[in-house]
Parts: C-alpha cells; structure tokens; sequence
C-alpha cells in the first residue's frame, strides 16, 4: 500500500499541479479532471510508458492486473484520489481498498491498482496522507449523468434497454451478496452506476463505490445498537435511496442483504424515471424518511403509461417496507429473466 520514493516525489509535484503521478512503480499523466466530492477527486491519467513496457500492452501494470480485459487498450484510466484527514478517514479508505479487493465480476468496478502516502501538511490543508486508487474508466458518465441528459431531451430508456441495465445490476449484487460472509453494496443509486453505450447493444452497466459496502448481516439487540445502525446509515446509505429498517431500526432486528433489494427497487424506478420514488416528498414539501417507511410510491400521471404495468408491480415487490417478507436477490433474477423473454420478443 505504498509507492515508490521517487512516485512520492512526483505526487507532491502533481499535488502542485505539475509532474505525473506514480502508482507504486506505474507512471501516469492526468489528463483532466472528472469529478470530484467529499474529499475525493476523479481523474482521466493516460498510463506512460516506461524504456521496457508501452502504454498498448498495457504497460507496468500489466503485470499486476490478473484480468487483461480490464487494462485499456489507450493507456487511459480513472484514477480516484482522496485527501486524508485523519485516523478514521485513512482507516475508511483501507477498509474500501479490501473490501474492493473482495469482488470479482464483470458487473463491478474493479480496483487495478492503489498507494496510500504520507504527505507534508501544508499551510492550507490539514490532511496527512493522500489515497490514489486506479480504475477502469467509462466516460459515458452514470446512470444519473444519462437520466439527467436525457431528462433534458425528454427521453426514456426502451423497455428493453431498462430490464438490461437492470439484470447488470442483479448480477453484481448476486456476487456480492453469495460472497461468505454476504456483503451489502449499502449505496445502490445511479450515481453509483457506469453506463457505457454499445453500439446494436444494450448498454453496460458496472456498479462501482464500495466504500460503503460492510458484511451484510447483522443482529441489533439494544436501542443503542439500532440508534448507532440509524447514524452509520445517514452517512454511508443516501437518503432516498435508504431502507426503511435504516431509518428507523427496531431495537431486536436482524439486518441483512435485503438492504440492497430496497435500493434496487429503487434503482429500478429510476432507470425508468430519472429519480427515486420518493423524491416527490422533497419536491412537495414533505418528510421524505415518512414516504420511505410506509412505501409511500408515486407514479408518475398521465394518460397513458411509459412501460408496461408488470415493471410497476416489479418495483412495488422489491419495496416491502418489511425486510422479512422483501425478496432475495436469486429471488429478482429470476423473475427479472422472466420479464426480459417477455418484452424482448
């Protein structure tokens, strides 16, 4: 989890806003900026060549990533890079980089490569360390960027296009739910969602962001178990995407992965939609943790409806205020294989 002395250097340079970046014994040079938020900034970095490698085969990193489907073909990459404050943030971003490290599937953003270094504290800033984590990139943006496009042109996803993107999801959360002991992702949305568009093809979906994501299943016994569950869930889970039981958590309850089927279902009327299907009660005025807890949905009006009325009834299963009586992800699939038949014929 380091870099080497002279990659250090070149950090502190780039930190200036000059030189290239080092990831452990992999050169890069960032090509511009992408996003940024909290703490965190995402950059386009081209991978350059060293005497002994080139940029087309991948070059020093080659070596490092098991899987060559997930090295560039140009050289280019997203590169997150975090500003560390203090103890519980650098332990957050370890804990991110492991648990990254646990997944394996083409439905989820793989970490290629990462360095966490110890910076000098400067008169402006406070943080003593920077993380730099190396992704595959997609520069067709989120599920989010697309909604909010084609919100603007007045488009929608095809029927099809929208079980598609949906089933990509499924199978992501399925690697992760199977995994022994199962994981919850904890922040299924859009803007957690890659989408890259395929030419005569569905789009590609990659769910990405494991900061969130924890073993899944856990027992609350006490008031202070749940209030402590409520608080880690309104700074990790976002909002109108959260589950039910995150907002307001009994205090005898067995947290699971059906977490993540709330979100999904969710993530599923957003596709359609463009937002949350709760949403309306910010819009409006009102408390959106009450539309949440009593599964309050809105459907959009008007004469006639966007998609077929079984994608309706799809999401409404998914969102069963009750975690007990919600379905599994193997549960989904299933019946999401089912819609796909139906509507792709």
């Amino acid at each position: 989890m380091g870099c080497s002395f002279s990659g250090l250097n070149a950090l502190y340079d780039a930190v200036n806003g000059a030189g290239d970046v080092w990831i452990n014994e992999t050169r890069f040079k960032i090509v511009r900026q992408l996003g940024e938020g909290g703490f965190a900034y995402v950059f386009l970095v081209k991978e350059v060549p060293t005497d002994n490698s080139s940029a087309s085969a991948g070059g020093g990193l080659a070596k490092k990533v098991k899987d060559p489907s997930h090295l560039s073909d140009d050289g280019t990459y997203a590169m997150k890079k975090v500003l560390i404050q203090n103890s519980e943030q650098l332990e957050l971003v370890r804990e991110e980089i492991r648990v990254s490290s646990l997944f394996s599937h083409p439905n989820l953003l793989p970490l290629l490569d990462h360095a966490i270094i110890a910076v000098k504290p400067s008169q402006e800033g406070s943080w003593k360390h920077e993380a730099y984590l190396l992704f595959p990139v997609h520069l067709d943006g989120t599920l989010l960027d697309n909604a909010n496009t084609m919100k603007a042109k007045k488009e929608l996803f095809s029927t099809t296009d929208v079980l598609h993107i949906f089933r990509q999801l499924c199978a992501g959360l399925k690697h992760m739910h199977n995994l022994d002991p199962p994981y919850a992702h904890n922040d299924v949305k859009p803007g957690n969602v890659l989408i890259t568009h395929r030419k005569g093809q569905p789009p590609l979906a990659i769910l990405m962001d494991f900061g969130s994501a924890r073993p899944a299943r856990r027992r609350i016994q006490s008031r202070s178990e749940a209030l402590q569950l409520q608080e880690w869930a309104s700074e990790h889970c976002s909002a109108p995407f959260r589950a039910p039981e995150l907002w307001d958590c009994p205090s005898n309850a067995d947290i699971d992965e059906r977490t993540d089927i709330w979100s999904l279902g969710c993530t599923l009327y957003a596709i359609m939609y463009g937002v949350s299907p709760f949403e309306y009660a910010l819009d409006s005025g009102g408390s959106l943790q009450l539309a949440i807890v009593n599964a309050q949905v809105k459907w959009p009006g008007g004469p006639k409806q966007a998609y077929p009325e079984a994608l309706h009834q799809f999401v409404t299963w998914m969102l069963q205020p009750q975690p007990a009586v919600r379905p599994r992800i193997d549960d989904i699939i299933i019946h999401v294989d089912k819609l796909v038949s139906k509507f792709s014929n």
